[in-house]
């Protein structure tokens, strides 16, 4: 899934939604430090400071993926599927500020680093693509990266679902419904 270090995304930025992704990669780096940080921690203030400092990352995440959205139609597309899909009970928030679910294995941290893996991936898959001629092969990585971005809007709605955190503008609300004359 990911094949950059743990700590770097690797710089692949042919166009404004390669930076995008890349700015996604960087922004749950961030994250999923803050939420270490917390997790080491048990001064009350340097949580505070580190959980304020982790929802401004959150927030970040959001405009990147909104600003994904509106260039790339198929991610577009996706999310719009995802949304309407994609069912997670909301029953059992998680917080990273607590520590207190799952003491061995933080399940938002978890998700996040899927969402960087499948995010390093496309970037991988289409910088081989922008180099290939074989119309075949070109068609089949397509399909590919299609449903790395899907993997991306699935774990993406299930993190704004789960969190107990906003990020920025990402509603976690249930799917649209549709209207009796549509």
């Amino acid at each position: 899934m990911s094949y950059t270090t743990n700590r770097q995304p690797q710089g692949i930025m042919n166009n404004i939604e390669g930076f995008l992704r890349e700015g996604l990669i960087s922004e749950m780096v961030g994250i999923n430090d803050y939420s270490d940080f917390i997790e080491s921690t048990d001064n009350r203030q340097l949580k505070e400071l580190f959980h304020h400092i982790m929802l401004e990352e959150k927030r970040h995440y959001s405009i990147f993926l909104t600003l994904l959205r509106s260039l790339d139609s198929e991610e577009k597309e996706l999310s719009e599927e995802v949304r309407d899909h994609l069912k997670i009970s909301q029953k059992g928030k998680y917080s990273d500020l607590t520590g207190k679910v799952l003491k061995e294995i933080n399940l938002l941290v978890v998700i996040r680093q899927a969402i960087k893996g499948e995010l390093e991936t496309i970037l991988l898959y289409q910088e081989f693509v922008d180099n290939l001629t074989d119309e075949n092969l070109i068609r089949i990585i397509n399909e590919i990266i299609r449903d790395e971005k899907e993997h991306v809007e699935k774990l993406s709605r299930a993190l704004i679902i789960l969190d107990k955190d906003r990020y920025g503008d990402l509603n976690p609300s249930m799917p649209k419904k549709k209207r009796v004359d549509e």
